[in-house]
């Protein structure tokens, strides 16, 4: 038993949370981990964004692309029917939307039951074929079709997928070897899901983005970019630690934190004020009884 970790796990025992791993990091040092059977890689599920957003920091510090270039710009051809509302097409949402979570649907597309029985391989031409709700920019809805149509942007961009175009300038930098990240049926990387990490190499994750983008000296991604990504871009209505806000590809969190976040309680909880990195692998649908464990029996031991 960890002596650090202690009551955190005594809690999430007893609570039959299925926490499968965690480790503890603050001022760049190990301060503890613990894992339930070892710390092997698993699916980081949304997590995956945040690492989709750092290609998005690196295409637009190489002038390859920028925040207010729109689909139409990439994909000019693929058009949605007429909205009733006249609203504008799905041509017309830039890519700060698609990194806000704001591109005006209510119902978002390409969630993962919709991907797995989809009949149309090609995701981009059945995404811009569907009429907008409301104008884009305006209001948050938590979409992984979003996060999807920035990596097909920046395929079409930069001339690689998001992984390959990664590989060099972040993975491999941070020692992320044989990276595995699951792909569209036409090749186009995922982006929003489908990212295999252990949790030690999420905690790496986690001290780069800490260090605002700097990793063994070198500056990976510009520390501008982290500030503005991790920092708050539109307003979120959720209940606990997905109420405090969102910004491009990861959530805001109470206790002056931010946090890479995955289904089934995979985190990624960075703390500038007190440099502090927490990383969390679990199979759990009660994210928040999570999160509340670790701001009650993690954070203090940080303070």
């Amino acid at each position: 038993m960890s002596n650090k970790l202690t009551d955190f796990i005594d809690i999430i025992t007893a609570q039959v949370l299925n926490v499968q791993s965690v480790r503890v990091l603050q001022h760049g040092q190990l301060l503890d981990e613990w894992h339930q059977n070892g710390d092997y890689r698993r699916l980081q599920h949304s997590v995956s964004k945040s690492f989709t957003c750092m290609a998005v920091g690196l295409a637009v510090q190489e002038g390859l692309i920028n925040l207010d270039n729109t689909l139409g710009d990439y994909f000019p051809h693929d058009q949605a029917q007429p909205s009733p509302l006249e609203l504008p097409s799905p041509r017309e949402i830039k890519l700060r939307d698609l990194l806000r979570m704001t591109s005006g649907h209510d119902s978002p597309p390409l969630w993962s039951d919709e991907r797995a029985s989809l009949q149309e391989k090609d995701w981009v031409k059945h995404y811009m074929s569907l009429s907008l709700d409301r104008m884009p920019g305006e209001h948050f809805t938590y979409s992984s079709g979003d996060t999807f149509m920035i990596s097909a942007m920046l395929q079409a961009a930069v001339g690689q997928t998001v992984k390959d175009y990664l590989i060099p300038r972040l993975f491999e930098p941070l020692g992320l070897d044989n990276i595995e990240w699951e792909t569209s049926p036409l090749g186009i990387t995922l982006g929003c899901a489908g990212l295999w990490l252990n949790n030690e190499e999420l905690s790496r994750f986690g001290q780069f983005l800490l260090q605002e983008g700097r990793w063994n000296g070198r500056q990976l991604v510009p520390s501008e970019w982290i500030r503005e990504a991790t920092s708050r871009q539109i307003e979120t209505t959720g209940d606990g630690d997905w109420g405090q806000g969102y910004g491009y590809q990861f959530w805001i969190c109470s206790h002056n934190a931010y946090r890479a976040d995955g289904a089934y309680g995979q985190f990624c909880i960075i703390l500038p004020s007190i440099q502090a990195v927490i990383s969390i692998n679990s199979e759990e649908e009660n994210m928040q009884g999570i999160l509340n464990a670790v701001w009650e029996h993690i954070l203090p031991m940080l303070c």
